[in-house]
């Protein structure tokens, strides 16, 4: 079975880290044409500025060159050539010389955090700013400023990346992560690598159950714009979806639930997440802050969750330069990848069951239990029996794991082989 290895992923989250990636621009054309050379039939879909899309407007595109601001003895204090975190996402151009005191509206900076760069945007008002390290603001003296923001906002595109891969049936699983975040590590580039390993992987299975759509897109109104136009298709069609974001540092295991909690999506991270992630965090709906928001809307209503390593927010590098490179690391990637990617093979394996014969069936003549009666024996083919016996057409392979307090995987497995020997049929 292929796997990406997690070295590789890491790889590809430090290709795309340095590209310029905003809700539009060319940091998200460059990131989907580097997602190309991973997953070839990846289809980018250009979207005009104006389109409306269910309440929002796709906004102007944004092009950003570069921007510094520097002071009179020409000493420059932000340079957008160091940081793409640097200048306020959506930045307005701006050449003009200000006084400290005429330019400190336009500084952001965290003084919790004075080694840090905070990520700010202003997607939706027009304005323009600098972000830099606290302690840098502090050392800037009085005088004159020379402020340069070489951007250009005008109607263009919002871009997106979608990739559908077909299985033996139309049921899907969806897996959605963004492209708009600059220079973040966990918030951004892993989630990226992950969802291209996931997409890398299942194409390369010749048997797939399920259709499987990737989904690369700026976060909120990339989602919606998607969900405006995918809707009726989406809402007839995914059985279960993952929302890949913060799944690369090696702190926590942390899950979000849908809104119920009870989805298909839901049961198997649930029970993946107890099976391989003892100790992992669940978080509720109300801590909601990702496209879940929009897949799971009441009108929408998708069985859609997160597994995540640090949660969003919750951490103290979110949002900031310091979540970089250095935050997220290879088995932080591979432990994220492995349990989303067990989520996907008991989903493909997961049915309902029915027994086929009135009371226990003989399983030795089948060489599925021992022809010697001995204590301690019973025990090796317990989970057997008790699939057999929870098997009533109405349990998924997941419920009856529950129920019997086994492990999801070896009662799909069990399962599999009980209906290979005639023991239980599935139920459609």
């Amino acid at each position: 079975m292929m796997r990406v290895d997690p070295q590789t992923m890491y790889d590809w989250a430090r290709d795309i880290f340095p590209l310029p990636r905003s809700l539009t621009g060319p940091g998200v054309v460059a990131t989907l044409e580097y997602l190309r050379g991973i997953i070839p039939e990846l289809e980018i879909v250009s979207v005009p500025s104006g389109t409306r899309a269910f309440d929002w407007t796709v906004p102007d595109e944004w092009t950003m060159r570069s921007g510094y601001l520097e002071h009179e003895s020409g000493r420059r204090y932000v340079d957008y050539a160091e940081s793409t975190l640097h200048v306020v996402g959506y930045s307005e151009p701006v050449d003009g010389w200000l006084t400290l005191d005429e330019l400190e509206p336009h500084l952001f900076s965290l003084p919790a955090m004075p080694d840090a760069i905070p990520y700010v945007t202003s997607y939706y008002a027009r304005r323009w700013g600098f972000s830099l390290r606290d302690d840098v603001r502090r050392t800037m003296p009085p005088g004159r400023y020379h402020a340069v923001i070489d951007s250009t906002l005008a109607p263009g595109h919002l871009r997106y990346g979608e990739f559908v891969l077909r299985g033996r049936e139309e049921r899907e699983i969806l897996l959605s992560t963004y492209v708009c975040h600059p220079s973040m590590g966990n918030n951004e580039c892993s989630g990226i690598a992950v969802t291209a390993a996931l997409a890398a992987t299942m194409a390369a299975r010749a048997d797939r159950r399920y259709t499987y759509r990737f989904l690369f897109m700026p976060e909120t109104i990339g989602a919606i714009v998607y969900l405006s136009r995918h809707l009726e298709h989406l809402q007839g069609h995914v059985d279960a979806g993952f929302v890949v974001t913060c799944v690369g540092d090696e702190r926590a295991v942390s899950f979000l639930p849908s809104p119920s909690g009870t989805t298909l999506a839901d049961r198997v991270a649930r029970a993946i997440l107890d099976a391989h992630a003892s100790g992992y965090h669940t978080y509720s709906f109300l801590d909601r802050g990702s496209d879940e928001r929009q897949y799971c809307s009441p009108l929408v209503d998708m069985p859609v969750v997160s597994i995540m390593r640090s949660k969003y927010g919750t951490y103290p590098e979110y949002h900031t330069s310091r979540d970089d490179l250095n935050f997220i690391s290879p088995a932080g990637l591979g432990m994220s990848y492995d349990l989303i990617l067990r989520c996907l093979d008991v989903l493909e394996a997961n049915h309902t069951y029915r027994a086929v014969w009135p009371c226990e069936p003989q399983l030795g003549k089948r060489g599925l239990y021992p022809t010697l009666s001995a204590r301690g024996i019973e025990a090796s083919v317990k989970t057997m029996t008790n699939v057999l016996a929870y098997a009533d057409g109405a349990a998924d392979c997941i419920e009856i794991a529950s129920r019997i307090h086994a492990g999801v995987e070896e009662v799909v497995t069990v399962a599999h082989r009980l209906d290979e020997e005639k023991l239980l049929e599935r139920v459609q």
